[in-house]
């Protein structure tokens, strides 16, 4: 799994670093094991649900996030289909989730990125609803902070999100898209 985001403190609570903190919750909800790093990528490793499982973000900005998964599978083989790429995403209101088999990267830089690595669209991607932005501002948009209301609407997305991976790691993509392609937890139905 992939978690797309900007290093440093500069950018943690940002809009752009949704992917980071999905990542940032499965570990501290799995008690993830440092995996590995260097300059390119962070990775931790556990075994949710019976299944071994790796966590990764990038140390590379957003725009070279393909840059980071390279250097990951130069050391591990994977298959294509055990990939779940986790990104921000200013086309969807604030709190809403977005899980695809496939697609484009709608103008995504990090999602290009990876599509360039990899070669393919063809890989699962979990979007995360960040607003969107106002007029031409995009860039300053993405790399600021939540106002206070949709802060709470953020973190709820995050955990939402951290679920939905929970279950397309233990019920497969198209329980997880059934059950999360919605705005709240009140609207995720019980299995």
């Amino acid at each position: 799994m992939l978690g797309l985001g900007n290093p440093g403190a500069r950018y943690a609570r940002t809009r752009h670093n949704a992917g980071f903190r999905v990542i940032e919750t499965l570990v501290d909800r799995w008690k993830a094991a440092e995996a590995g790093a260097n300059d390119l990528y962070r990775a931790w490793t556990a075994t949710p649900a019976g299944r071994a499982t790796t966590l990764i973000t990038p140390l590379t900005f957003m725009n070279a996030s393909g840059q980071a998964l390279d250097a990951w599978r130069a050391l591990h083989e994977f298959e294509l289909d055990s990939l779940l790429a986790v990104a921000d995403d200013v086309y969807l209101p604030v709190g809403t989730l977005r899980l695809r088999a496939e697609g484009s990267s709608g103008g995504h830089r990090g999602l290009a990125s990876v599509e360039a690595a990899l070669g393919t669209r063809a890989f699962a991607r979990l979007r995360i609803g960040v607003g969107e932005a106002p007029g031409s501002a995009l860039r300053e948009h993405v790399l600021s902070a939540f106002g206070e209301e949709e802060a709470k609407q953020a973190e709820e997305a995050v955990r939402l999100a951290a679920d939905a991976v929970e279950c397309w790691i233990g019920e497969g993509l198209l329980a997880a898209m059934n059950r999360f392609n919605r705005r709240t937890r009140r609207e995720v139905s019980e299995p």
